[in-house]
């Protein structure tokens, strides 16, 4: 009987590049070179995608970014950033410094790319995600909501923005009666009555109906819980559904406001210039600092399909300043004007979305079929629109938060919305204003532009990376 022999692979050979050239990815963290902050520096093999993931990595931990030098040539990335917790003080919790070395700090490239193929295999007994995209109009929201408790679904999370007049919608859901997930008969059938809410108030044009979307959601099973990965699906929802190249929505008339408010409401500044000795298009972002900021950049600049190969952020007194230094993949800078009057829109529009006027609402109830439909049906019919939801479930409650504003276009009364709370039962509400900043301001000013700081990063360019101290 002839024997079957396979091929022979030696069990080392996929540690031979780590042996040669080193670890694909260090992560060094240090909380002793300065005072005030925790650096955390990253060295890896540079590929596309690697600077969105490490600062979802910190994103997700909800850490502050104040300072970061990027830069990526010659196939190797190395990054600093100065981080602080969300109270403004070093990162010394000991979980925490692990979660961003195992988030981090890959073992090899092969272990990366395996880690993103991997993620988007389907779970058994997962909860089905969906995502909507539709033009936006008073209450639309309230009836998604109706819409799936009238349906059977519960949903166990959500998450909805409003940006120009457009809504993109990301919902976990399961069956009301079991808790189990839903087949994907009945969920055509679910898609099928949401995209005729979508378009119960659309004209019949082409341009129009396209807009109205509802569909499985893009993204990695079992990550709906992690907030920026339905963050970035959000952005990629608007992007797509072109929010950026849309009339603005109406806005109410301001009051009167001391100095400091109208610094507050300063807009964003954002634009391009050409690095020509250097083959790059630089980006430039000024606006009030806040959380999340670099997170919304990034993420725009990476799905818009260009290669960050390096940045430099800094935070003074409230104020943000970034620059990025991008190409296309296939290495050309940005050649027309058109193309860099798209990139400044796209970027406005990803800084403006997460900005929202008016109030903001969190409510906490034991968890139930329609009560999301129930909450949102009362604010519509006390006249606020929202603008903003997130909405989770933790053990037996929910635990929602809401940005609204009037419908009309008057101050929100804060008294009147307490006064809700007896139309809405057995729920714990909390109100506050939102607030562009909620960071503490630094009181320091940077020893450098930061123009002169990536030059000076540009020119010492080595094998180590050494974080300014």
């Amino acid at each position: 009987m002839n024997e079957i022999c396979s091929p022979y692979f030696d069990p080392d050979f996929d540690s031979l590049p780590e042996r040669i050239y080193g670890p694909a990815c260090t992560v060094n963290i240090d909380n002793e070179s300065l005072q005030d902050c925790t650096i955390v520096k990253i060295d890896s093999v540079k590929w596309q995608g690697l600077l969105l993931e490490v600062v979802q990595a910190l994103t997700d931990l909800n850490l502050i970014i104040s300072k970061g030098y990027i830069s990526s040539d010659a196939g190797w990335f190395m990054d600093v950033f100065q981080v602080k917790d969300e109270l403004g003080n070093k990162v010394t919790d000991q979980r925490v410094i692990n979660y961003i070395h195992q988030a981090i700090g890959f073992n090899s490239y092969a272990s990366i790319k395996g880690k993103a193929q991997t993620s988007s295999e389907s779970q058994p007994g997962e909860p089905k995600a969906i995502e909507m995209t539709g033009k936006d109009r008073p209450g639309l929201f309230s009836e998604i909501s109706a819409a799936l408790a009238d349906l059977g679904c519960n949903i166990i999370e959500a998450h909805a923005w409003s940006h120009n007049a457009l809504l993109a919608c990301v919902a976990h859901i399961s069956d009301q009666s079991n808790g189990t997930p839903i087949d994907d008969q009945r969920l055509h059938v679910i898609e099928d009555h949401l995209t005729t809410v979508l378009r119960a108030t659309t004209s019949k044009k082409a341009e129009n109906a396209n807009r109205q979307e509802v569909k499985p959601a893009g993204l990695p099973k079992g990550e709906l819980s992690t907030t920026t990965r339905v963050e970035r699906r959000l952005h990629q929802l608007m992007l797509s559904g072109r929010d950026f190249d849309m009339p603005p929505q109406q806005k109410r008339s301001p009051t009167p406001t001391s100095d400091s408010d109208d610094e507050e409401r300063k807009a964003a500044s954002v634009s391009i210039e050409s690095c020509v000795e250097k083959g790059y298009s630089i980006v430039t972002v000024q606006c009030k600092d806040r959380r999340r900021l670099m997170f919304d950049t990034v993420c725009t600049l990476t799905d818009m399909q260009y290669v960050i190969s390096h940045a430099s952020i800094d935070s003074c007194r409230g104020y943000a300043f970034q620059e990025y230094f991008i190409r296309h993949a296939d290495g050309c800078a940005l050649n027309t004007e058109g193309e860099k009057d798209r990139v400044i829109k796209c970027l406005e529009a990803a800084l403006e979305r997460r900005v929202c006027e008016g109030v903001r609402l969190e409510l906490s109830a034991y968890n139930r079929v329609g009560l999301l439909s129930d909450i949102t049906r009362v604010l519509r019919e006390n006249g606020l629109v929202v603008v903003r939801a997130d909405v989770a479930t933790q053990g037996e409650k929910s635990v929602n938060a809401f940005y609204v504003r009037d419908i009309s276009g008057n101050n929100v009364d804060l008294d009147f919305i307490r006064s809700m709370k007896r139309e809405m039962g057995a729920i714990d509400l909390a109100v506050m204003k939102e607030t562009t900043n909620p960071q503490p301001a630094s009181t320091e000013k940077p020893k450098l532009s930061i123009g002169e700081i990536f030059r000076i990063q540009i020119e010492r360019l080595s094998n180590s990376f050494i974080a300014i101290k």
